[in-house]
């Protein structure tokens, strides 16, 4: 069950030095539930892992629950903002897909312990959970309307395909960028991309998997 306060979130803090101290206490939340789970990480643990008081987290955060959610928060706009950079390049769609399963994949590898923080948010606040995956399908949406009117895929259902889309990378980088932390992405993203990009139907004779 979800523990928000019906106040909300307290007030960004107005000194460089108290956003400062702000962030410390996320970067240590996020050490702390991603190593720990956020049954076992505490207030306590977080402020020694920030190195800072106990009675400093309130200054910034409710409680943990609160931290938990600007976590989940955190790790989306990181992750759209590594895939904007990731994909601007891009000549079309299917070009898009491919550079943007590999930079998720080592946006993963990079920030495990935000990945993992995620994960627990589903049974801490099913909603900001469920908020997370939904905002970020309703652009992947929007992308594939685009690309589709531009005649760049295929005619489709774009809100299942986005939800498909964002299921192949979740698990893909769940096994290859999570569970295995020391081997090369490149493989397992070419491998993903080739199945966003052909599927697993027989391929006509002669047809190559890359695109």
């Amino acid at each position: 069950m979800s523990n928000l306060h019906p106040a909300g979130p307290l007030p960004a803090p107005k000194t460089q030095r108290g956003e400062r101290t702000r962030q410390k206490i996320l970067d240590a939340a996020e050490r702390e539930i991603g190593a720990r789970g956020f049954s076992d990480a505490s207030i306590a643990t977080i402020t020694a892992e920030a190195a800072v008081a106990q009675g400093t987290f309130y200054l910034y955060f409710r409680s943990k629950e609160e931290v938990l959610r600007e976590l989940v928060l955190r790790m989306g706009r990181r992750l759209r903002h590594h895939l904007t950079l990731a994909t601007a390049g891009a000549g079309d769609r299917m070009q898009a897909e491919r550079l943007g399963i590999r930079a998720f994949l080592q946006f993963v590898r990079d920030n495990p312990n935000l990945y993992r923080v995620v994960a627990e948010s589903q049974f801490v606040d099913p909603a900001i959970h469920r908020a997370y995956y939904e905002e970020f399908a309703a652009g992947y949406r929007v992308g594939l309307e685009e690309a589709e009117s531009r005649g760049e895929i295929a005619p489709g259902h774009a809100e299942v395909r986005a939800w498909a889309l964002m299921g192949v990378t979740d698990m893909v980088g769940r096994r290859y960028a999570i569970y295995d932390r020391d081997g090369p992405l490149d493989a397992a993203a070419e491998a993903a991309y080739d199945f966003v990009a052909h599927g697993i139907g027989p391929r006509a004779a002669g047809r190559g998997a890359k695109t």
